[in-house]
């Protein structure tokens, strides 16, 4: 039975926000992030795939502001646009289009959202 590390324990609930996992050592991957604690690997960060991270930033902002994207208030939703460009979201191809879809307005609407902030 091996017991669980500390390291691991702090670093889950960020690792679960950005939709990564845990991997114990000896089941790395050379693309795995090693966790390093006293010169010793106590595990490894397997980060998620790209495909899908769009679907996983509209539901931690969802979890955030506690509804779906589509049923928040006119402030929220550009409270969500902020979230989402704050996050990397906007860089994404298509992200325009699938946030529009998510909240159930108009592409204009959004780049409008995105305008007000970089102004």
């Amino acid at each position: 039975m091996t017991l669980r590390h500390p390291l691991l324990d702090t670093v889950q609930p960020l690792l679960q926000a950005l939709g990564a996992t845990i991997v114990a050592p000896g089941e790395m991957a050379k693309a795995d992030v090693p966790l390093v604690w006293e010169g010793k690997v106590v595990g490894g960060v397997r980060l998620p795939a790209l495909h899908g991270a769009m679907d996983r930033l509209i539901e931690s902002v969802e979890r955030e502001l506690g509804g779906k994207l589509a049923m928040l208030s006119r402030a929220e939703k550009q409270r969500a646009i902020r979230l989402l460009d704050e996050r990397g979201a906007f860089i994404l191809r298509r992200a325009v289009e699938d946030v529009a879809d998510a909240m159930g307005v108009s592409r204009i609407t959004v780049y409008n959202y995105l305008n007000s902030l970089h102004r």
